[in-house]
């Protein structure tokens, strides 16, 4: 369960100060469900009032009653009663996305014995548009983006590629098969380590676990994304952050988790866009908008992504159904960032001169 912690806690809590966060929980990671344990496409039909779904575009929308099908691990068919509903905010506006994202909302206690064992709330990330080949194309890149994350750390969500076929049950309609990926739900992903998502309005960033801050910012640099805050809530909001959610204890370690990339330079979606107050002109343009930090530590998380720069090429290269143009832009994309991160003068150019203080 999410606990509800506010400036007090930053007060209390944290006042034994970061060396007292960055004690390891003794807390194992748990084994991966069986839904997150292979990274195989797995074929599905979600039956559903689609444009009865589709008409809720509030952040309270209402849920509707569906049923998940799918072949189980004899090859027989099964199915899932569930209940479905809109959920995002610029993916889920009518100018943006005609098809939204859904959640997923399983019976736990119905699913014990099949693929969706532990699974209870689920984000379905869809194609956002049904007319537009490119719209399937960001699904796969989305995907593949969460994967690279998963190569530098387990505090990360985890995802499930999905080949999925719609059926409207109240329209008369063909039915529409697209690719999707399921994100494993917060709480789940906290609850691995034996903690939980934090509801802070704000954290300092030297609470965080330096290490895996400095990485995570990196990260947002190789995918040129700057649509995201670490360490407070977006302006009329009181929880932190904006896509990135803070998991630990109250005792720490305290960490940041990123997620929603589709505004990033690697994505280049149609619809992304850069904050008017950002010195940049389009998402494809890199921009650092990490802490500052000496250059020891900062090496110290380039290092991760050297090592691990084979299997990141690696996943985009075997993913089944990317177009080669998208393949393409992306290995040049990639091999900018290793260009920079490679050379003294640039790691100081765009890293170092654009720290944030």
């Amino acid at each position: 369960m999410k606990r509800s912690i506010g400036y007090v806690w930053l007060g209390v809590a944290l006042s034994a100060g970061p060396a007292a966060l960055a004690q390891e929980t003794q807390s194992a990671t748990s084994q991966a469900t069986p839904l997150f344990s292979s990274h195989d496409v797995i074929e599905l039909t979600l039956h559903a009032p689609f444009k009865k779904v589709f008409r809720e575009r509030s952040q309270d929308p209402e849920q509707f009653p569906a049923v998940l099908s799918y072949a189980d691990a004899a090859g027989a068919e099964a199915s899932v009663d569930l209940q479905v509903n809109t959920r995002g905010k610029f993916r889920l506006q009518k100018r943006t996305c005609n098809f939204p994202p859904i959640r997923l909302d399983l019976p736990k206690n119905n699913v014990a014995e099949t693929i969706f064992a532990g699974q209870n709330k689920l984000k379905l990330v869809t194609h956002c548009q049904s007319g537009r080949e490119q719209y399937e194309q960001y699904v796969l890149q989305e995907y593949l983006i969460y994967r690279m994350y998963n190569l530098f750390t387990d505090r990360s969500f985890r995802v499930r590629l999905v080949r999925l076929t719609y059926i409207d049950t109240e329209e008369e309609s063909d039915p529409l098969t697209r690719y999707g990926f399921l994100i494993e739900d917060k709480d789940d992903m906290a609850a691995r380590h034996g903690w939980e998502v934090l509801q802070v309005p704000a954290i300092p960033s030297d609470y965080f676990e330096p290490t895996e801050l400095a990485m995570a910012e990196l990260f947002m640099f190789l995918i040129g994304n700057t649509d995201f805050s670490m360490f407070q809530a977006p302006p009329g909001e009181t929880e932190c952050c904006h896509n990135t959610k803070v998991i630990g204890t109250m005792a720490g370690p305290v960490y940041s988790v990123p997620y929603d990339f589709d505004m990033s330079g690697l994505l280049d979606t149609r619809y992304a866009q850069v904050a008017e107050e950002l010195p940049i002109r389009n998402v494809r343009q890199r921009l650092y908008r990490g802490i500052c930090r000496p250059r020891e530590s900062l090496m110290v998380a380039i290092q991760p992504y050297n090592e691990h720069r084979d299997a990141i090429y690696a996943l985009w290269n075997e993913q089944a159904d990317l177009d080669p143009k998208v393949l393409e832009e992306t290995i040049e994309y990639l091999d900018e960032f290793y260009e920079i991160i490679n050379d003294d003068r640039k790691i100081q150019r765009e890293i170092e001169d654009d720290c944030r203080g």
